[in-house]
């Protein structure tokens, strides 16, 4: 579940210890034998200020110990537990690991952001906390400290207990350069001054600034030291296709990966969590299959023959025409149609110009792109108008994102004037424009979204007719990633998920440490040796002094106002810059699922970003032989034609 928990989930590493896949054993070749234990433990000495040991009489006589109080339960008690549940990927992860080059994949989310149990959760519908792995916790707000007692029969996956020692080492790795993590790294040094151990159970981490919300960067998930003893230069092919023990409910048996077709998951019989509050109703198929179908209509093909179990529905020709309301597997109440409304900041889906790029440093040439991009034909034609203009790439943080800035608007002579003060101003024989050099306008853009393809279609015809020359690259999500991640691509159309928090982050997009290895010199110009720094989020290859001196004000604020303030500049700044054009925005999710795969009666919690991420559904195993049964013998179920409201907001 995406959430404010995930504020500090910069490292959450999950599940078995099992080596799987190509490494090392394929290749014959025997991996040394390493033990980390001296150097960890002497990075510990040599930091007494960040690594601290103490014992429980070194606790604060005064803290005030909370264990999450009566707050809703997620979930459905109705829930039953069994099944298995099939489930496409677009393509098969590049690595098991949860940190350094290509961990960041689509994957990702079964293996740590979804699943992992964190120190302290926040309800998705009230924001209010609740016990994970601690069963206690207390908040010091004066030294910006959280104090953690962890839950007795937490454990990870292989049975080993979880402890104080696993969160000292995962300070300790994520600060380490061999994961080669540089925004990890920088994130840990930059935003933890402390991590003290009193005792196996005890721990408290110390955040550097009083944010509003500062707890939440506490709120994070374990390292199992046991593991990870053999941690070294090596480390990003050593742990390449190790399965890592974790505190969430499934795990990777041996022999169930099978490299570049299907990954089985299994849910842990003896999970240390399976009848805890806020998680004994979730997490409900016995096994998760997962298959690689690359191809939307593919995936489509399968769902209708019930191959897999669930599929979203957010593009608008399959809601509309491949699936309608008359679908005889509808209307026989085979396959529900479910329409809810959530909550969640919006995945900032637009275009992302790489500005290191030749070309694309010219910001009249961006401005000109900006106009050239018809957006709302995309949003009329290709969303049957179920789509809304995206302003800026801060959309539902209320406060933070910009009251009056509004996105470019599509301008055909806008576009062309912009054109022509770069030095394109005629037009070739095959109407795309030329400069003086006889070099043509043309620019690649890329996307791993296949499902877009069409979209990508639409922005090229349109821009062909401002003299502009999209050449389209549909690449798979992960290939499509990778490119981005070592800033190869020129335009990018890409959306970032976002976390249901108080406040949105820029750093990570927009400083210029996530640009280049040293942007600037001493005296402030420009490093003219400045290399792009890959495996960072600066898509666009910012490096702008007042913005990084208004992200390093933001970061240090206490104080909401004033960051609410700084953000409004921040937003201004980069819509002058002009190397982003905002796409769209749903403001809901639209899925089908077969009648036996069910949510809860409310369908699922308000802030969400994909229905799935709660795990609140289940397999009705009963139900399900019922309906195969059905639809050979012909009898049919009442339609289920589900909106779900509760959430919507009243301009909605």
């Amino acid at each position: 579940m995406k959430s404010v928990t995930q504020l500090g989930r910069w490292f959450v590493p999950a599940v078995a210890a099992l080596v799987l896949g190509c490494g090392a054993e394929d290749s014959g070749e025997v991996e040394e034998v390493i033990d980390n234990t001296a150097e960890v433990e002497a990075a510990y000495a040599a930091d007494p200020d960040y690594y601290s040991f103490k014992t429980i009489d070194d606790l604060p006589d005064d803290l005030v110990w909370e264990r999450g109080g009566d707050i809703p339960e997620m979930g459905s008690p109705e829930a039953n537990k069994g099944g298995t549940e099939y489930i496409a990927l677009t393509d098969f992860p590049r690595t098991l690991r949860h940190m350094g080059p290509d961990s960041n994949g689509s994957f990702r989310p079964y293996l740590l952001d979804d699943m992992a149990v964190g120190l302290v959760g926040v309800h998705p519908d009230t924001n209010e906390y609740f016990p994970g792995l601690a069963d206690e916790w207390a908040i010091d707000r004066d030294n910006t400290t959280v104090y953690f007692r962890l839950d007795p029969n937490a454990r990870w996956s292989d049975g080993v207990p979880v402890t104080s020692d696993d969160f000292m080492f995962l300070f300790w790795l994520s600060r380490s350069d061999y994961i080669r993590a540089p925004y990890r790294t920088n994130w840990v040094n930059t935003q933890y001054s402390n991590i003290t151990r009193y005792d196996e159970r005890t721990l408290s981490i110390t955040v550097v600034v009083d944010k509003p919300d500062f707890e939440t960067r506490a709120f994070l998930d374990p390292a199992p030291r046991h593991f990870y003893s053999e941690v070294g230069d090596d480390f990003v092919e050593r742990y390449q296709w190790r399965y890592v023990p974790t505190t969430g409910p499934y795990i990777l048996k041996e022999g169930d990966l099978d490299k570049g077709r299907n990954i089985v998951l299994t849910r842990n019989k003896d999970w240390w969590a399976k009848d805890k509050k806020h998680f004994r109703y979730r997490f409900n198929p016995d096994r998760l299959h997962f298959n690689i179908i690359r191809d939307t209509a593919k995936r489509f093909e399968a769902f209708k023959r019930g191959d897999i179990d669930q599929m979203r529905m957010q593009l608008s020709e399959y809601w509309y025409e491949k699936l309608p309301d008359s679908d005889p597997d509808v209307q026989a109440g085979y396959i529900a149609k479910s329409f809810f409304y959530n909550r969640h900041p919006r995945p900032p889906y637009g275009l992302w110009m790489n500005t290191a790029k030749p070309l694309l440093d010219d910001r009249n040439i961006r401005l000109g792109i900006q106009h050239a991009s018809n957006w709302q034909l995309v949003i009329d034609q290709y969303f049957r108008g179920d789509a809304e203009r995206l302003d800026t790439p801060q959309k539902d943080y209320p406060g933070f994102d910009h009251p009056t800035i509004e996105a470019r608007e599509y301008d055909i002579e806008k576009a062309q004037e912009y054109f022509a003060a770069a030095g394109f101003d005629e037009r070739g024989p095959d109407g795309i424009l030329t400069n003086a050099a006889g070099e043509k306008l043309a620019l690649t853009l890329s996307t791993g979204y296949e499902s877009l393809s069409d979209v990508m279609t639409i922005l090229k015809q349109e821009a062909e007719k401002a003299g502009l020359e999209l050449r389209l690259e549909i690449l798979d999500g992960t290939t499509g990633w990778k490119k981005v991640q070592e800033k190869k691509h020129e335009i990018h159309l890409v959306a970032f998920g976002r976390f249901a928090a108080m406040y949105p982050r820029y750093w990570e997009h927009y400083h210029s440490e996530n640009a280049y290895d040293k942007a600037f010199l001493e005296d402030g110009s420009i490093n003219p040796e400045r290399q792009l720094k890959p495996q960072t989020n600066n898509l666009e290859s910012i490096a702008i002094p007042e913005v990084d001196a208004l992200i390093e004000t933001y970061r240090a604020s206490t104080d909401r106002e004033e960051m609410e303030q700084i953000s409004h500049r921040l937003l201004e700044i980069l819509h002058e810059h002009a190397s982003y054009v905002p796409g769209y925005y749903q403001p809901w999710i639209r899925i089908a699922h077969w009648r036996w795969l069910r949510y809860p009666d409310f369908f699922n919690h308000k802030q969400i970003s994909l229905p799935t991420e709660t795990w609140v559904h289940w397999i009705d195993t009963d139900l399900k032989e019922e309906v195969q049964a059905a639809r050979k013998s012909g009898q049919t179920f009442p339609p289920m034609l589900n909106t779900y409201d509760q959430w919507k907001e009243q301009s909605e």
